[in-house]
């Protein structure tokens, strides 16, 4: 199978790594072959972290420019920072909940409107799904499962290669067991908002 690319970025301590390894096990369990990379950024909750991740024959986990299949942002301005890997096919799946970077803080340049964000990855691919994430795993018992409800959303996505249970198996494995109700509830209602 010709490798299906997906580009995950975010803050540190929003699971963007954890949300990777779902994916990749739920797509090993599949039967498909994945390969991954992870950068992390300034700090351990704060700075950049952003995962690429193919499922199917590849040699590399880098994702070329322009060679996004997906595109899983937790946050807009760090969609932003993944325009290179996009494309007019890309799907783009992106919360719209904005965390204040710590070089914007420290300096005098202001957080960019947020529509202006949207618009600007808009004239790269229509294929933009924009969601409440923060207010979506507020809503089913705990901040901490936004990573699920982004993921949920993804799940959504045309030719997403793995299915809703095997994603959900994975989570059995790599969430802790008193979580998993409400994680599930959030990986459902990230995938109610957009399956159709």
């Amino acid at each position: 199978m010709e490798p299906y690319n997906i580009y995950i970025s975010g803050v540190g301590g929003q699971g963007i790594i954890k949300t990777s390894i779902i994916i990749g096990e739920a797509a090993i369990n599949t039967g498909f072959d994945v390969v991954m990379s992870e950068i992390h950024g300034m700090a351990q909750r704060g700075g950049g972290v952003s995962t690429e991740l193919k499922i199917g024959h590849a040699k590399s986990p880098i994702i070329q420019d322009g060679g996004a299949d997906l595109l899983i942002a937790f946050e807009p301005l760090e969609a932003l920072r993944a325009l290179s890997k996009l494309s007019s096919s890309t799907y783009m799946v992106v919360n719209n909940s904005t965390i204040m970077p710590f070089n914007i803080l420290k300096s005098n340049i202001p957080y960019p409107d947020v529509k202006t964000i949207f618009d600007q990855l808009k004239s790269v691919s229509s294929n933009l799904m924009v969601l409440n994430a923060d207010e979506i795993a507020k809503s089913v018992g705990n901040i901490l499962s936004l990573n699920m409800v982004m993921l949920g959303g993804a799940l959504a996505v045309p030719d997403f290669p793995v299915d809703k249970n095997s994603i959900i198996e994975a989570m059995k494995d790599n969430l802790p067991e008193k979580t998993l109700e409400i994680n599930i509830e959030a990986l459902n209602q990230g995938f109610k908002l957009f399956s159709i």
